[in-house]
């Protein structure tokens, strides 16, 4: 009789599964060459990064110059409007009446100084324009100030001004 072959049977774990990524990254296989080239390019970076700034700012200084440029032609022409407008004698009349008060002959006008009205007080006293004296003794009070300050031992929320009375 034959003998039966006895199996054991043996727990296999099953293939994990894995992501996309995961079996790029495995897949990937780093030689010389790849070095070689990686190296490559970082020296190619490397020395070509200060020109890359350099023509940066380059760039940016054409773009300022370009627009001074623009700003002064603007200037150029308002400039021209203004002399074309003095080409006009209507223009030039305007400008010699308002500027400089100039009249024809037989004209009359009337120049008005000081328009505004007069200026008063917050509490409605008109401002006068004569000289007046102040009720202040200011040398006294200076003096005391200075004394005051030197000499107390109070705090300053102690201290209190004091009228002075002025005779």
């Amino acid at each position: 009789m034959a003998r039966r072959q006895r199996t054991v049977k043996v727990p296999v774990a099953l293939p994990r599964m894995e992501s996309a990524p995961e079996r790029w990254l495995r897949t990937i296989r780093l030689s010389g060459f790849t070095f070689l080239m990686l190296g490559l390019v970082i020296a190619t970076v490397i020395v070509l990064a200060p020109s890359l700034r350099l023509v940066v700012e380059q760039q940016n200084d054409l773009k300022e110059l370009t627009q001074a440029v623009e700003d002064q032609r603007n200037a150029v022409d308002d400039l021209e409007e203004d002399v074309a407008r003095w080409s006009d004698p209507a223009y030039i009349e305007a400008q010699a009446r308002d500027r400089l008060v100039y009249v024809f002959p037989g004209d009359f006008t009337y120049l008005v100084i000081d328009d505004a009205p007069v200026a008063a007080t917050g509490e409605g006293i008109p401002i006068s324009d004569e000289i007046q004296t102040t009720p202040v003794d200011w040398l006294h009070t200076m003096v005391s100030s200075i004394y005051t300050a030197g000499l107390t031992d109070a705090t300053a929320d102690n201290l209190e001004s004091t009228p002075v009375d002025v005779p």
